[in-house]
């Protein structure tokens, strides 16, 4: 801690977004970073708090205070070398993650928080740069075979950790190509895909053996994989999307965000129409979308649609609107409750909250409109929050295009799953500890969404990790891999 009155003297500075109406036609990232002085001042506002909070909001555990200070002290490789003893893709989540350290940040109970994901972002991107990120390939073999099965930010993260340890590593993906939802969830303009290929180009030279186009549990058992490595990880996340059961769902123009964002994200990768969009091109241009859904998978949504062209974009949301502001006396360091206006958003979104979807209508065979009710929330009888339909709030609004952005209920259950006969938690994800990560079948280990529902990347690369450790202290007897 060097600069004591820093924070008192420097005020936040967030990085800047290319102009609305350049960035909607590409499909470029368009978050412009700062200069390496500014970003030396940035790392200047951290606090000399004592008790570092953002560690207590940081999942992967981040040395966030210490990177900070090595980057104003134009440190940067130390500070590269600090970032990734707890993070194997900083560049992921300096992009994607919604920085739940800046949350907890002890400069955020009545200031701004330092930037502490932008600096994160300029930290690994300089690495690159620089050519300071290279294999790491292990000093010796241990002779010991693991099978990952999905190359999500889980999969990859106990990958690159365990081929590191020695261990001969192959990893599965059912998908033409590595990702998961990092490459056919994240839209382009969040998170370009040529950072995941340069990865794995590292993961490679360091022994990582990927296997695109193979689905556990269709084309290769599980019990093959049993009998031919000495431990399988299921990294498969939750793919399983939370449905909409009303009249009319079966209309033709109500799809899953991911069928809708999956096809763009395989254009821009160059894939023709008929390989990106297999059962029909799902396309906003000159309609009036409809996303349900008020989440991050949400916001993409909007974003995609704006560039396709949409006539209009309207999300709603069940759940009453939140404050502009969280009551940050009650909520810090926790994840405050408020209202969050995404890149998305700005570019062109209508949001109505606390609406509820009661019927789609259409006409020879399509929907055109959605009918809604207004909702209230108030606790029940039992002290939890209940949802009651206010009496004569109904309405009717058009729609082209609905997208179903409600989350996800956990795995898929059919195929790998339910071949594996693993026993499931009472949300209906594969049961496993996060202190072995080991499940009810010998042998098999399971980490990330698939373990533990829906969550952040940041949340899946630290299950990755600590999946590789358990692993790699199930095969050896011990490990010196970091938790």
């Amino acid at each position: 801690m060097g600069l004591p009155t820093g924070f008192l003297e420097i005020a936040r500075q967030d990085r800047p977004y290319e102009k609305v109406e350049a960035r909607l036609k590409n499909w470029k990232e368009f978050v412009l970073p700062l200069a390496p002085a500014e970003m030396s001042r940035q790392g200047a506002r951290c606090m000399d708090c004592g008790i570092p909070f953002c560690h207590n909001g940081c999942p992967v555990s981040n040395l966030i205070p210490d990177w900070n200070d090595l980057v104003r002290r134009d440190k940067w490789r130390e500070a590269l070398e600090a970032l990734h003893s707890t993070n194997n893709f900083p560049e992921f989540t300096g992009r994607i993650c919604p920085a739940p350290c800046e949350a907890s940040c002890t400069l955020n109970i009545d200031d701004n928080p330092v930037t502490i994901k932008s600096i994160e972002c300029a930290i690994v991107d300089r690495g690159w740069q620089e050519g300071w990120i290279v294999p790491l390939p292990p000093a010796r073999k241990s002779g010991r075979r693991v099978a990952v099965v999905g190359s999500g930010p889980a999969g990859l993260a106990c990958a690159q950790q365990l081929a590191r340890a020695g261990h001969a590593v192959t990893l599965f993906e059912k998908n033409d190509r590595i990702g998961g939802l990092l490459r056919y969830g994240i839209p382009d303009f969040k998170m370009e895909k040529h950072l995941i290929d340069r990865r794995m180009r590292q993961m490679e030279a360091e022994g990582v053996e990927f296997r695109t186009g193979v689905e556990v549990g269709a084309m290769i058992s599980v019990k093959s994989l049993l009998e031919g490595y000495d431990a399988v990880a299921l990294t498969g996340g939750a793919e399983a999307p939370r449905d909409l059961p009303v009249p009319g769902r079966e209309l033709e123009g109500i799809h899953f965000a991911m069928e809708f964002l999956a096809q763009q994200n395989k254009r821009v990768a160059g894939d023709d129409e008929s390989r990106a969009a297999p059962r029909g091109t799902i396309s906003a241009k000159g309609r009036h979308v409809i996303v349900i859904g008020g989440g991050d998978t949400g916001s993409d949504c909007v974003g995609t649609s704006n560039r396709h062209g949409a006539a209009s974009v309207t999300q709603l949301e069940v759940m009453p609107q939140p404050p502009e502001k969280e009551n940050k006396a009650l909520t810090w360091p926790d994840w405050p409750l408020k209202l969050r206006t995404s890149s998305s958003h700005e570019e062109g979104c209508a949001r109505d909250f606390a609406v509820l979807t009661k019927r789609a209508v259409g006409s020879n065979g399509r929907v055109e409109a959605l009918e809604c009710v207004r909702v209230e929330w108030a606790k029940g009888a039992d002290g939890r929050m209940a949802m009651q339909e206010v009496a004569g709030s109904e309405f009717r609004i058009k729609a082209d295009l609905v997208l179903l952005a409600m989350g996800f209920v956990g795995p898929r259950k059919a195929g790998m799953i339910e071949q594996a006969g693993v026993a499931l938690d009472v949300r209906g994800n594969v049961r496993a500890a996060v202190d072995d990560y080991k499940t009810s079948v010998p042998k098999l280990f399971a980490a990330g969404d698939m373990r533990r529902g829906q969550s952040l990347v940041v949340w899946a690369i630290r299950e990755g990790r600590q999946c590789a450790r358990a692993i790699d202290e199930s095969l050896m007897g011990a490990s010196t891999l970091p938790r």
